[in-house]
């Protein structure tokens, strides 16, 4: 199967497509596909990338992505879990060329913009996410209303966006899909940096992952991305310390730097604050009050 683009199965002439996976992990390679998608993570947490930046995924929050934005979750590598997520696939176009710019659904048109970028919603309310179950056993009528509904409540619900991948005009979102090549290159590359992470990774070798120099390489990444390959990689290491600052209260601050791949602590405390607004003893303290 290639990586990119990605293909959603649907049946028929279904305008809305319902998928539940329930499976070890989730699909975790790096992809793109046209329709829109509004997950809800009903069991299971990991990584997950969206664009051009790192973030993550817990049991019981709401994943929305727009058309083309590449994206992966990445589940945890734990024993005896699984991952549990509830998706609606739709294409704005889908329901014909002016269906959103209707009176009665111009409201509508913030979240088709929010979700060019990717956003997520932490705490949905008990409404959203009764409304995802009722859809997963609704008739094709209902499932429509019920489609409406869903929309509305995500529109309404407090948010936080996920990348600043789609930013621009149009040609510069066209510039951005992945080719299928493009795909490949950058899953190899998003593969590698997420299986290597904590030990050292120099520029020749992530280079040599992508089949190209050192020096295209930088450009090419940070054309494609709007940052260079060591501020990714600095992202994925300072989310993983987040990650075991809070689940691993018996390790010193020295061992959650090395763990999560910083040689020298001084530099970690630097990147960390950089990235989060705070030194990681102030991230600590936050979470046990």
């Amino acid at each position: 199967m290639k990586v990119l683009p990605f293909t959603i199965v649907k049946s028929g002439k279904d305008t809305i497509l319902f998928q539940e996976d329930i499976v070890e992990a989730f699909y975790g390679l790096l992809h793109q596909h046209e329709e829109f998608q509004i997950s809800y993570i009903k069991e299971g947490k990991g990584s997950l990338i969206v664009g051009d930046t790192l973030n993550r995924f817990e049991t019981g929050e709401v994943i929305v992505l727009g058309g083309n934005l590449p994206h992966v979750f990445r589940s945890t590598d734990e024993k005896n879990t699984k991952s549990h997520m509830l998706s609606v696939f739709f294409t704005p176009s889908s329901f014909g060329p002016d269906f959103f710019a209707i009176e009665e659904l111009k409201s509508l048109a913030s979240f088709l913009r929010k979700a060019e970028n990717g956003f997520k919603i932490t705490k949905p309310s008990a409404q959203l996410v009764e409304t995802f179950e009722k859809i997963q056993k609704s008739t094709k009528l209902d499932r429509f209303l019920l489609f409406l509904q869903l929309l509305k409540l995500v529109n309404a619900t407090k948010h936080e966006i996920l990348s600043s991948f789609n930013l621009g005009d149009t040609a510069d979102r066209a510039r951005k899909k992945y080719t299928d090549n493009e795909g490949r290159r950058m899953n190899a590359v998003f593969q590698y940096t997420m299986e290597h992470y904590k030990g050292r990774i120099t520029l020749e070798t992530i280079a040599k992952e992508a089949a190209m120099t050192p020096n295209a390489f930088c450009k090419y990444f940070k054309n494609r991305t709007r940052k260079t390959y060591m501020s990714f990689l600095n992202e994925i290491r300072v989310e993983e310390a987040r990650k075991l600052l809070k689940e691993n209260p018996e390790m010193n601050i020295a061992e959650v730097a090395e763990e999560s791949g910083f040689r020298n602590i001084s530099n970690f405390n630097r990147k960390f604050k950089e990235l989060t607004q705070e030194t990681p003893f102030q991230y600590r303290s936050k979470i046990v009050r």
